[in-house]
Protein backbone atom coordinates (compact mmCIF):
# COMPACT_ATOMS: atom_id res chain seq x y z
CA UNK A 1 0.00 0.00 0.00
CA UNK A 2 1.36 3.48 -0.97
CA UNK A 3 0.69 6.46 0.96
CA UNK A 4 1.61 9.77 2.03
CA UNK A 5 1.19 10.96 5.87
CA UNK A 6 -0.59 13.67 7.57
CA UNK A 7 -1.08 16.00 10.00
CA UNK A 8 -4.48 17.25 11.12
CA UNK A 9 -3.24 21.24 12.66
CA UNK A 10 -4.72 23.53 15.47
CA UNK A 11 -7.31 25.30 12.98
CA UNK A 12 -8.73 21.49 12.09
CA UNK A 13 -6.76 21.70 8.32
CA UNK A 14 -4.94 18.52 7.56
CA UNK A 15 -1.25 18.93 6.25
CA UNK A 16 0.34 16.31 3.84
CA UNK A 17 3.90 15.32 4.03
CA UNK A 18 5.56 15.28 0.51
CA UNK A 19 7.31 11.89 0.78
CA UNK A 20 5.08 8.48 -0.11
CA UNK A 21 5.50 5.56 2.27
CA UNK A 22 4.24 1.92 1.68
CA UNK A 23 3.12 -1.02 4.01
CA UNK A 24 2.71 -4.45 4.00
CA UNK A 25 2.77 -7.49 5.96
CA UNK A 26 5.45 -10.24 5.55
CA UNK A 27 4.98 -13.87 7.47
CA UNK A 28 2.66 -11.81 10.13
CA UNK A 29 5.05 -8.96 10.52
CA UNK A 30 4.43 -5.51 9.64
CA UNK A 31 6.79 -3.57 7.39
CA UNK A 32 6.12 -0.13 7.25
CA UNK A 33 8.97 2.62 5.05
CA UNK A 34 9.52 5.91 4.59
CA UNK A 35 10.54 6.18 0.73
CA UNK A 36 11.68 9.85 0.79
CA UNK A 37 10.46 9.54 -2.82
CA UNK A 38 7.72 12.12 -3.53
CA UNK A 39 6.92 10.38 -6.91
CA UNK A 40 4.56 7.82 -6.36
CA UNK A 41 5.73 5.68 -8.97
CA UNK A 42 8.98 5.81 -7.86
CA UNK A 43 7.66 4.76 -4.00
CA UNK A 44 5.96 1.78 -5.62
CA UNK A 45 8.94 0.80 -7.26
CA UNK A 46 10.89 0.68 -3.80
CA UNK A 47 8.01 -1.45 -2.43
CA UNK A 48 7.98 -3.98 -5.03
CA UNK A 49 12.31 -4.40 -4.45
CA UNK A 50 11.88 -4.23 -0.57
CA UNK A 51 9.51 -7.71 -1.23
CA UNK A 52 12.05 -9.22 -3.77
CA UNK A 53 14.39 -9.03 -1.28
CA UNK A 54 12.53 -10.26 1.76
CA UNK A 55 11.36 -13.37 -1.20
CA UNK A 56 14.78 -14.70 -1.61
CA UNK A 57 16.18 -13.61 1.92
CA UNK A 58 17.96 -10.65 1.28
CA UNK A 59 16.48 -8.13 3.37
CA UNK A 60 17.45 -9.97 7.16
CA UNK A 61 14.13 -11.62 7.38
CA UNK A 62 15.05 -14.84 9.41
CA UNK A 63 12.73 -18.06 10.44
CA UNK A 64 11.39 -16.29 13.48
CA UNK A 65 10.59 -20.01 14.97
CA UNK A 66 14.67 -19.84 15.60
CA UNK A 67 14.81 -16.56 17.34
CA UNK A 68 14.97 -17.01 21.15
CA UNK A 69 12.91 -15.60 23.53
CA UNK A 70 14.20 -13.27 26.41
CA UNK A 71 14.06 -16.39 28.50
CA UNK A 72 15.73 -18.65 26.54
CA UNK A 73 18.28 -16.10 25.41
CA UNK A 74 19.32 -15.76 29.10
CA UNK A 75 21.74 -18.01 29.24
CA UNK A 76 23.23 -17.12 25.68
CA UNK A 77 23.81 -13.57 27.44
CA UNK A 78 25.48 -14.79 30.39
CA UNK A 79 27.60 -17.16 28.75
CA UNK A 80 28.90 -13.62 27.41
CA UNK A 81 29.08 -11.83 30.24
CA UNK A 82 30.96 -14.88 32.52
CA UNK A 83 33.72 -15.25 30.12
CA UNK A 84 34.02 -11.65 29.24
CA UNK A 85 33.87 -10.22 32.90
CA UNK A 86 35.46 -13.22 34.37
CA UNK A 87 37.84 -10.88 36.51
CA UNK A 88 34.84 -8.83 38.24
CA UNK A 89 32.68 -11.13 40.55
CA UNK A 90 30.11 -8.53 41.12
CA UNK A 91 29.44 -7.31 37.85
CA UNK A 92 28.78 -11.15 36.63
CA UNK A 93 26.46 -11.44 39.62
CA UNK A 94 25.04 -7.98 38.77
CA UNK A 95 23.60 -8.71 34.93
CA UNK A 96 22.59 -12.24 36.98
CA UNK A 97 20.39 -11.01 39.03
CA UNK A 98 18.89 -8.29 36.77
CA UNK A 99 18.15 -10.81 33.87
CA UNK A 100 16.81 -12.99 36.10
CA UNK A 101 13.98 -10.10 37.55
CA UNK A 102 13.20 -9.33 33.96
CA UNK A 103 12.38 -12.55 32.85
CA UNK A 104 10.32 -13.21 35.41
CA UNK A 105 7.63 -10.48 33.99
CA UNK A 106 5.66 -13.00 31.87
CA UNK A 107 5.25 -10.54 28.76
CA UNK A 108 8.80 -9.82 28.51
CA UNK A 109 10.07 -13.06 29.68
CA UNK A 110 8.12 -14.94 27.03
CA UNK A 111 8.21 -12.59 23.97
CA UNK A 112 10.98 -13.56 21.21
CA UNK A 113 13.90 -10.97 21.58
CA UNK A 114 13.19 -9.57 17.80
CA UNK A 115 9.49 -8.47 18.94
CA UNK A 116 10.37 -6.62 22.25
CA UNK A 117 9.51 -3.23 21.18
CA UNK A 118 8.93 0.37 23.09
CA UNK A 119 5.65 -0.67 24.17
CA UNK A 120 6.67 -3.97 25.72
CA UNK A 121 9.18 -1.89 27.85
CA UNK A 122 6.92 0.22 28.58
CA UNK A 123 4.57 -2.47 30.12
CA UNK A 124 7.77 -3.56 32.22
CA UNK A 125 8.51 0.05 33.16
CA UNK A 126 5.25 0.65 34.36
CA UNK A 127 5.02 -2.70 36.46
CA UNK A 128 8.22 -2.66 38.28
CA UNK A 129 7.89 1.42 39.04
CA UNK A 130 5.24 0.37 41.79
CA UNK A 131 7.37 -2.47 43.06
CA UNK A 132 11.21 -0.71 43.17
CA UNK A 133 12.88 2.17 43.06
CA UNK A 134 13.79 4.52 39.50
CA UNK A 135 17.44 3.29 40.10
CA UNK A 136 16.37 -0.02 40.20
CA UNK A 137 14.09 -0.15 37.30
CA UNK A 138 17.19 2.12 35.26
CA UNK A 139 19.37 -1.06 36.33
CA UNK A 140 17.35 -3.63 35.03
CA UNK A 141 16.93 -1.34 31.67
CA UNK A 142 20.75 -1.02 31.23
CA UNK A 143 20.84 -4.54 31.41
CA UNK A 144 17.88 -5.19 28.62
CA UNK A 145 20.23 -2.51 26.15
CA UNK A 146 23.19 -4.34 26.55
CA UNK A 147 21.56 -7.45 26.16
CA UNK A 148 19.93 -6.53 23.15
CA UNK A 149 22.85 -4.60 21.48
CA UNK A 150 24.41 -7.87 21.83
CA UNK A 151 21.77 -10.09 20.21
CA UNK A 152 21.73 -7.31 17.20
CA UNK A 153 25.56 -7.88 16.73
CA UNK A 154 24.99 -11.66 16.42
CA UNK A 155 22.20 -10.94 14.09
CA UNK A 156 19.65 -12.38 16.22
CA UNK A 157 17.69 -9.48 15.60
CA UNK A 158 17.54 -6.24 13.07
CA UNK A 159 17.22 -3.34 15.50
CA UNK A 160 17.47 -2.04 19.45
CA UNK A 161 14.45 -0.43 20.49
CA UNK A 162 15.12 2.92 22.63
CA UNK A 163 14.99 2.30 26.09
CA UNK A 164 14.51 5.47 27.82
CA UNK A 165 15.75 5.64 31.45
CA UNK A 166 13.68 6.87 34.46
CA UNK A 167 14.02 10.13 35.93
CA UNK A 168 14.10 10.75 39.84
CA UNK A 169 16.96 8.95 40.29
CA UNK A 170 18.73 9.78 43.55
CA UNK A 171 22.20 10.46 43.36
CA UNK A 172 24.21 9.66 46.51
CA UNK A 173 26.35 12.64 46.28
CA UNK A 174 27.44 13.13 50.30
CA UNK A 175 30.65 15.21 51.01
CA UNK A 176 32.34 14.55 54.26
CA UNK A 177 32.98 18.02 55.30
CA UNK A 178 36.70 19.18 56.65
CA UNK A 179 34.46 19.66 60.00
CA UNK A 180 33.12 16.29 60.30
CA UNK A 181 35.94 13.99 59.12
CA UNK A 182 38.40 13.94 62.35
CA UNK A 183 34.72 13.11 64.06
CA UNK A 184 34.61 10.48 62.01
CA UNK A 185 37.17 8.96 61.83
CA UNK A 186 38.02 9.31 65.43
CA UNK A 187 34.81 7.30 66.08
CA UNK A 188 35.83 4.74 63.64
CA UNK A 189 37.40 0.84 65.04
CA UNK A 190 40.12 -0.44 62.42
CA UNK A 191 40.10 -1.62 59.95
CA UNK A 192 37.87 0.91 58.68
CA UNK A 193 39.56 3.63 59.63
CA UNK A 194 42.94 3.13 58.10
CA UNK A 195 40.96 2.41 54.75
CA UNK A 196 38.70 5.74 54.97
CA UNK A 197 41.98 7.89 55.56
CA UNK A 198 43.90 5.83 52.18
CA UNK A 199 40.10 6.50 50.53
CA UNK A 200 39.95 10.06 51.54
CA UNK A 201 43.48 10.56 50.29
CA UNK A 202 43.93 8.83 47.50
CA UNK A 203 40.37 8.67 45.88
CA UNK A 204 40.35 4.90 45.58
CA UNK A 205 37.46 2.83 44.51
CA UNK A 206 36.48 0.65 47.82
CA UNK A 207 37.39 -2.27 45.45
CA UNK A 208 40.55 -0.71 44.49
CA UNK A 209 41.86 -0.29 48.43
CA UNK A 210 40.76 -3.63 49.61
CA UNK A 211 42.33 -4.96 46.82
CA UNK A 212 45.90 -3.16 47.25
CA UNK A 213 49.27 -5.58 47.86
CA UNK A 214 52.32 -4.60 49.48
CA UNK A 215 54.16 -5.58 46.11
CA UNK A 216 51.29 -2.34 44.43
CA UNK A 217 53.04 0.11 47.69
CA UNK A 218 55.77 2.04 46.95
CA UNK A 219 56.19 4.86 50.03
CA UNK A 220 59.73 6.33 48.31
CA UNK A 221 59.55 8.85 45.89
CA UNK A 222 60.90 7.12 42.77
CA UNK A 223 63.16 9.18 40.27
CA UNK A 224 62.69 13.05 40.23
CA UNK A 225 58.95 12.27 42.10
CA UNK A 226 58.12 13.71 45.73
CA UNK A 227 55.85 11.42 46.67
CA UNK A 228 55.55 7.95 47.26
CA UNK A 229 52.64 5.88 45.25
CA UNK A 230 50.54 2.81 45.23
CA UNK A 231 49.60 1.02 41.86
CA UNK A 232 46.60 0.26 41.01
CA UNK A 233 46.45 -3.26 39.05
CA UNK A 234 42.94 -3.93 37.91
CA UNK A 235 39.63 -2.02 38.78
CA UNK A 236 36.20 -0.79 37.23
CA UNK A 237 37.76 -0.23 33.31
CA UNK A 238 41.24 0.11 31.89
CA UNK A 239 41.60 3.51 33.15
CA UNK A 240 41.71 2.21 36.64
CA UNK A 241 45.26 1.06 35.81
CA UNK A 242 47.03 4.19 37.03
CA UNK A 243 49.41 5.18 40.25
CA UNK A 244 48.31 7.64 42.78
CA UNK A 245 50.15 9.39 45.17
CA UNK A 246 50.43 8.99 49.04
CA UNK A 247 49.74 11.97 51.45
CA UNK A 248 51.71 11.99 54.43
CA UNK A 249 49.29 10.48 56.21
CA UNK A 250 48.93 7.80 54.02
CA UNK A 251 52.17 7.17 53.74
CA UNK A 252 52.37 6.94 57.63
CA UNK A 253 49.54 4.63 58.23
CA UNK A 254 51.00 2.39 55.07
CA UNK A 255 54.36 2.25 57.11
CA UNK A 256 52.24 1.29 60.17
CA UNK A 257 50.58 -1.68 58.60
CA UNK A 258 53.71 -2.96 56.83
CA UNK A 259 55.62 -3.06 59.78
CA UNK A 260 52.71 -5.63 61.64
CA UNK A 261 51.51 -7.47 57.66
CA UNK A 262 50.93 -10.75 58.48
CA UNK A 263 50.74 -11.85 54.27
CA UNK A 264 50.63 -9.89 51.12
CA UNK A 265 47.39 -7.58 51.80
CA UNK A 266 47.63 -4.62 52.67
CA UNK A 267 43.88 -4.54 54.28
CA UNK A 268 43.83 -8.90 55.08
CA UNK A 269 40.53 -10.48 55.78
CA UNK A 270 39.46 -12.86 58.12
CA UNK A 271 39.62 -15.91 55.32
CA UNK A 272 43.16 -16.92 54.89
CA UNK A 273 45.26 -15.85 51.94
CA UNK A 274 42.32 -13.80 51.08
CA UNK A 275 41.65 -9.23 51.66
CA UNK A 276 38.94 -7.80 53.91
CA UNK A 277 35.59 -8.15 52.57
CA UNK A 278 33.94 -5.21 51.37
CA UNK A 279 30.25 -5.58 53.50
CA UNK A 280 32.50 -5.81 56.27
CA UNK A 281 33.75 -2.43 55.91
CA UNK A 282 30.02 -1.13 54.67
CA UNK A 283 28.70 -2.05 58.37
CA UNK A 284 31.23 -0.82 60.96
CA UNK A 285 30.71 2.18 58.60
CA UNK A 286 26.90 2.03 59.23
CA UNK A 287 26.97 1.60 62.47
CA UNK A 288 29.64 5.04 63.07
CA UNK A 289 27.23 6.52 60.49
CA UNK A 290 24.21 5.76 62.82
CA UNK A 291 26.47 6.87 65.77
CA UNK A 292 27.39 10.16 64.64
CA UNK A 293 23.77 10.87 63.38
CA UNK A 294 25.15 11.23 59.69
CA UNK A 295 22.85 11.26 56.83
CA UNK A 296 21.95 7.62 55.35
CA UNK A 297 23.61 8.99 52.28
CA UNK A 298 27.03 8.65 53.74
CA UNK A 299 28.17 5.63 52.49
CA UNK A 300 31.93 4.51 51.78
CA UNK A 301 32.46 5.91 48.23
CA UNK A 302 31.37 8.97 49.81
CA UNK A 303 34.76 9.19 50.48
CA UNK A 304 35.91 9.18 47.38
CA UNK A 305 33.29 11.57 46.03
CA UNK A 306 34.70 13.57 48.64
CA UNK A 307 38.36 13.53 47.74
CA UNK A 308 37.38 14.27 43.96
CA UNK A 309 35.62 16.84 45.04
CA UNK A 310 38.15 18.26 47.04
CA UNK A 311 40.67 18.37 43.92
CA UNK A 312 38.14 20.15 42.30
CA UNK A 313 37.41 22.50 44.82
CA UNK A 314 41.33 23.50 44.78
CA UNK A 315 41.59 24.08 41.37
CA UNK A 316 42.67 20.58 39.87
CA UNK A 317 41.40 20.59 36.37
CA UNK A 318 39.16 17.62 34.66
CA UNK A 319 41.56 15.79 32.61
CA UNK A 320 43.94 15.25 36.43
CA UNK A 321 41.23 14.20 38.21
CA UNK A 322 40.05 11.54 35.29
CA UNK A 323 43.83 10.44 35.87
CA UNK A 324 43.35 10.30 39.95
CA UNK A 325 40.18 8.49 39.69
CA UNK A 326 40.55 6.30 36.70
CA UNK A 327 37.45 7.15 35.20
CA UNK A 328 37.15 6.05 31.94
CA UNK A 329 35.89 9.60 30.89
CA UNK A 330 36.45 13.25 31.50
CA UNK A 331 32.49 13.89 31.41
CA UNK A 332 32.36 11.99 34.85
CA UNK A 333 35.00 14.08 35.95
CA UNK A 334 33.71 17.36 34.85
CA UNK A 335 31.13 17.32 37.40
CA UNK A 336 33.77 17.95 40.28
CA UNK A 337 35.10 21.10 38.92
CA UNK A 338 33.27 24.14 39.20
CA UNK A 339 35.49 27.22 38.51
CA UNK A 340 35.19 30.91 39.73
CA UNK A 341 35.47 33.90 38.08
CA UNK A 342 38.77 34.57 40.38
CA UNK A 343 40.14 31.15 38.80
CA UNK A 344 39.10 31.79 35.24
CA UNK A 345 41.43 35.08 35.68
CA UNK A 346 44.26 33.11 37.64
CA UNK A 347 44.22 31.19 33.77
CA UNK A 348 44.77 33.76 32.03
CA UNK A 349 47.31 35.03 34.30
CA UNK A 350 49.29 31.76 33.79
CA UNK A 351 48.85 32.27 30.07
CA UNK A 352 50.29 35.78 30.37
CA UNK A 353 53.57 34.83 32.00
CA UNK A 354 53.52 31.31 29.26
CA UNK A 355 53.29 33.72 26.84
CA UNK A 356 55.56 36.75 27.93
CA UNK A 357 58.55 33.14 28.94
CA UNK A 358 58.11 31.78 25.31
CA UNK A 359 58.57 35.29 23.71
CA UNK A 360 61.73 35.61 25.95
CA UNK A 361 63.19 32.21 23.93
CA UNK A 362 62.84 34.15 20.67
CA UNK A 363 58.77 32.91 20.18
CA UNK A 364 56.80 34.23 17.92
CA UNK A 365 55.42 37.74 19.20
CA UNK A 366 53.18 39.43 17.29
CA UNK A 367 53.20 43.20 16.93
CA UNK A 368 50.92 45.86 17.23
CA UNK A 369 48.50 47.10 14.63
CA UNK A 370 50.73 49.53 13.30
CA UNK A 371 53.90 47.22 13.39
CA UNK A 372 52.37 44.77 11.71
CA UNK A 373 50.80 47.40 8.87
CA UNK A 374 54.34 48.91 8.59
CA UNK A 375 55.55 45.17 7.94
CA UNK A 376 52.90 44.39 5.34
CA UNK A 377 53.05 48.15 3.22
CA UNK A 378 57.32 47.02 3.71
Amino acid sequence: MIFKRTKRLADGTTKEYPAYWYRFKWNGRLIRVNTKQPNKQAAAQLEAQHRTQLAKGEAGIRDRSKVPTLKEYEAQFMGHIEVRCKEKPRTVTFYREKMANMVKFAPLGSAKIDRIDESLIEKYVQARSKEVMPATVNRHLATLRRALRLAQEWKLVDRVPRIRLLPGERNREFVLGHDQEPKYLEATPLPLRDAAVMILDTGLRVGEAIGLQWPDVHLEPVGAAKFGYVHVCKGKSRNAQRNVSLTARVKAMLAERRAEAINEWVFPGEREGRPIVGTSLSHQHKRVRDKLKLPGDFVIHSLRHTMLTRLGEAGVDAFTIMKIAGHSSVTVSQRYVHPTSEAMERAFEKLEAFNSGANGKGGHTEGTPNQEAEKDAA
